[in-house]
C-alpha cells in the first residue's frame, strides 16, 4: 500500500516541478479590431482545389465512382487550359451547384467535410501561407478565408487552421436540408470583394488597413479592395500585375510540374463547377435517406 502511495507522491511532485519550470506565457497580442486579413483558399492556402478533395473523399466513401472523379479531374484540366471564366461557365457552375446540394442534410455535409479535411486536405495546406495567416493572428487581427467553395467546407478549413472564420458560397436551407437554390450567387470574382466589404461594415474594419492574399488574377477585385494586397503562388497575370504595382509576392511552390493531383486546380468558379459536377454523379449513385 505504501508503494502505491509513494507513486502518487512522486507523480504529484513531478507535475509540480514541471509546472514550476515552465516558462511564463508571453503577453497576448493587443487586439487590432480595425484590421483583418483575407485569404483565398485554392492554390493560396491549399495546394489544388478544396472542392475536388471533398469530392475525392466522397468517392472514397463509395458515394460515387472513381470514374466520375476522373472525369471531373479531366474537366478541370480542360477548363484550366481554356484559361477563361465567362458568364456561361459561371452559370453552368451555379446550375451544377444546385444539383450537388439539393436534398442533402446540412449536418451530414458538415460532418463529412470535417472527416474529409482531416483525411485528405490537412497535409495539402501550404505551411508558408498558414504562417502568414498566423502572423496576422499574432498581431491581434481577424483572419478570414474567402472562397467559392461551399461555406460549410470553408468553415471546416478555417476552424481546423484556427482562423477567425470563412466566407464561402451559401446554399439555401430549409429545416436543415438544402433546397437546391443558392443564396445570391457563387462567391467568385467581384462577389468576393462585395463579401469583404460587407464583413468590414459589420465588423468595423478599415479596409485600407486590411490585407488580402490570392493566387489568381480573378481575385483582383478583392485584392484591390484592401490596402495591402499580396500575391501567393500567383498565376502569370497576377504575378505581372503584382510586379507592376509593387505588391509582395510569396511563392511556396517547390516545382512547376503539373501533376494529376494539381489538374483540378482551376481557380474560382472553375473549381466549383468541377466539384459540383462530381456531385451530380453522386446523386446518380446515391439518394439521401
Amino acid at each position: 500500500m505504501r508503494r502505491f502511495w509513494q507513486r502518487d507522491v512522486d507523480h504529484k511532485s513531478a507535475g509540480e516541478a514541471a509546472a514550476a519550470a515552465a516558462a511564463p506565457p508571453g503577453p497576448l497580442p493587443a487586439p487590432d479590431p480595425a484590421a483583418a486579413a483575407f485569404f483565398d483558399v485554392d492554390n493560396t492556402m491549399m495546394r489544388g482545389a478544396s472542392i475536388y478533395y471533398f469530392a475525392r473523399g466522397l468517392a472514397a466513401r463509395k458515394l460515387f465512382t472513381m470514374r466520375d472523379l476522373a472525369m471531373f479531374a479531366l474537366g478541370q484540366a480542360a477548363f484550366r487550359l481554356r484559361g477563361s471564366e465567362n458568364s456561361e461557365h459561371i452559370g453552368s457552375a451555379k446550375e451544377a451547384a444546385l444539383a450537388f446540394v439539393a436534398g442533402q442534410r446540412v449536418d451530414r455535409i458538415v460532418r463529412l467535410s470535417e472527416e474529409i479535411y482531416d483525411e485528405v486536405m490537412a497535409d495539402r495546406i501550404w505551411a508558408g501561407t498558414r504562417s502568414l495567416a498566423l502572423q496576422h493572428l499574432d498581431a491581434g487581427q481577424q483572419v478570414w478565408l474567402v472562397t467559392a467553395t461551399p461555406v460549410e467546407v470553408a468553415r471546416t478549413i478555417a476552424h481546423r487552421l484556427g482562423l477567425t472564420g470563412a466566407l464561402g458560397t451559401v446554399a439555401e436551407t430549409r429545416e436543415g436540408v438544402y433546397t437546391g437554390r443558392l443564396v445570391g450567387n457563387l462567391l467568385h470574382g467581384p462577389a468576393k470583394s462585395e463579401a469583404v466589404r460587407a464583413l468590414a461594415a459589420r465588423e468595423g474594419l478599415d479596409l485600407s488597413r486590411c490585407s488580402a492574399y490570392s493566387d489568381s488574377i480573378n481575385d483582383l477585385p478583392m485584392l484591390t479592395a484592401v490596402g495591402h494586397p499580396h500575391a501567393v503562388n500567383p498565376d502569370a497575370e497576377l504575378r505581372a500585375h503584382a510586379r507592376d504595382h509593387g505588391w509582395p509576392i510569396h511563392d511556396f511552390r517547390t516545382g512547376r510540374k503539373v501533376t494529376m493531383i494539381a489538374l483540378p486546380a482551376a481557380a474560382g468558379a472553375g473549381a466549383l463547377a468541377g466539384g459540383v459536377a462530381a456531385g451530380i454523379a453522386l446523386r446518380r449513385h446515391y439518394r439521401p435517406t
